[in-house]
Formats: structure tokens, C-alpha cells, sequence
């Protein structure tokens, strides 16, 4: 059985937490032993952290998404910056941009990664970015304030493979859940071929993005054991290595 590691999922989410002790029994038993759950507000981050406090396979990520940027006050700067350094947290994320939905202006955004990418300085933890439509100011923010010490993820990668480097450059790892199991991600397909063997890492994403044959479906940690299955078949080595490789990426990264 292989040794996973999903690296981004929100199992606060109602579809995931009504039934958590079965989710986490199923992820256990196809290979998933460590789950990485991520904050994307004020209050899911304090959910996150309490659930891993509770749950010695989930670790937590603390951070405003930037959907909810615009809810970012400096007193909540101050709640983030104190949250962030219990012992269950192992990184600040998901931060970001998103010009996909602009749920909050894209200055406010653009304020808001910049703040939160002061305190991933300053606390020197890794960082989880996410971009949609928005990579040109991504890197040109990333590259700001990068390369970062202690490393992070670009999750649920979307670029091309092209720039990649740009990333890697940063000192940043990509990560791939879902998507690349689609049919018609290519794009995605060419980049789990491209990125270096210690950078990789995988994902779910859960609840959202299912792999196929689930997509449209709720995603679930277990299901990361069907993307790790592509992946590895893209990169033309077997499942129980690209686990490995990919955990102990992912340890080294969270320092877990």
C-alpha cells in the first residue's frame, strides 16, 4: 500500500466533517496517513487548527483565501500571526490571488497577499499560494518577497510547464491534485512530467476538483491515491515510489 500524504484539503467543510472519522478511515485505508488541512479565513483557520489538535493525522495551514481578503483587518493580522505559531500549524495558506471570481477587488487582494507574505517572512513557514488567472502578478508578488526560506507550494498548479522554473526558482514546490487526471489536461499532464522529482507534490483539494472517474463528485482523501496512480503512470514509475518520493517531499517541506 503506498505511504500518501495529501497536502492541501478542507475537511472543515460541512460535505467532509459530517462524516469525518469515516473520511479518515477511508484515506487511511488507501494509503493516505497525513492529511494537510487548510485555512482560508480567520475562523476556519482557529477550525483547523482545532481539528488537527484533535486528530494526530491532520496538520493545519492557517490563512485568509483571497476570496476573503476583503473580510482582512490588521487586528485579524494580529489573530493569523498568533494562530500560526501553535504547534499544529505547519504553514500559512491558502493565500493568493483569484481574478477567476474577484470576489474581492483585486487591490484589496493584491494588499492582502502582500501582508500575509510579510508574516511568512517574518515567522519563516513555509507558504501555500493559490492563483487563478492571476500568475503574471503572482510571480511578479511571489518574487517580491522570495525566494522563501522555508520553502511552500504553488497548490493545485495550473501554469504551464514553462514556468514551472519560475517557481522552482523561488524556492517554491508544485503541487497537483484532480485536474490532471481529466481527459483534456494536457497542460497539466505536461507539467507532472516536467517538475523535478524532490519538488513534487500531490494534493486533493478536497471537497472540490475529484479526480475522475468522481469528477462532479465530492472529493475525498482517499481519492489522492487515484491521482498519485496518473501521475505516476505519467511519469513512468510506479505508485509506491512516486508515494515516497512525494511524502517525503512533503515532510521535509512541513517539517512533520
Amino acid at each position: 500500500m503506498p505511504d500518501l500524504i495529501d497536502t492541501h484539503a478542507h475537511l472543515n467543510h460541512p460535505r467532509l466533517t459530517d462524516n469525518l472519522d469515516q473520511v479518515l478511515a477511508a484515506a487511511k485505508a488507501a494509503g493516505v496517513g497525513t492529511i494537510i488541512n487548510i485555512g482560508y479565513d480567520l475562523s476556519s483557520s482557529h477550525a483547523s487548527v482545532e481539528l488537527a489538535a484533535i486528530h494526530p493525522c491532520i496538520f493545519a495551514a492557517v490563512g485568509f483565501h483571497p476570496h476573503w481578503a476583503n473580510d482582512f483587518s490588521e487586528a485579524n493580522y494580529i489573530s493569523l500571526k498568533e494562530l500560526a505559531q501553535r504547534p499544529e500549524v505547519v504553514a500559512i495558506g491558502e493565500i493568493g490571488l483569484d481574478y477567476f471570481r474577484d470576489n474581492s477587488p483585486r487591490e484589496v487582494q493584491r494588499t492582502v497577499f502582500r501582508r500575509q507574505l510579510e508574516l511568512v517572512c517574518e515567522l519563516k513557514m513555509p507558504v501555500i499560494v493559490h492563483t487563478r488567472d492571476a500568475i503574471g502578478d503572482t510571480v511578479k508578488i511571489l518574487t517580491e518577497f522570495g525566494p522563501f526560506v522555508a520553502g511552500g507550494v504553488m497548490h493545485c498548479y495550473s501554469g504551464s510547464a514553462e514556468m514551472v522554473r519560475d517557481f522552482l526558482s523561488l524556492n517554491l514546490s508544485i503541487s497537483l491534485g484532480g485536474p490532471v487526471t481529466f481527459k483534456n489536461a494536457r497542460r497539466a499532464k505536461e507539467v507532472a512530467a516536467a517538475v523535478p522529482a524532490e519538488r513534487l507534490l500531490l494534493e486533493t483539494d478536497c471537497p472540490y476538483l475529484a479526480p475522475h472517474p468522481h469528477r462532479g463528485s465530492t472529493n475525498h482523501p482517499a481519492y489522492l491515491a487515484i491521482i498519485a496512480a496518473e501521475v505516476a503512470a505519467i511519469r513512468n514509475t510506479d505508485i509506491d515510489s512516486l508515494a515516497d518520493q512525494t511524502s517525503a517531499n512533503a515532510r521535509k517541506l512541513f517539517n512533520i
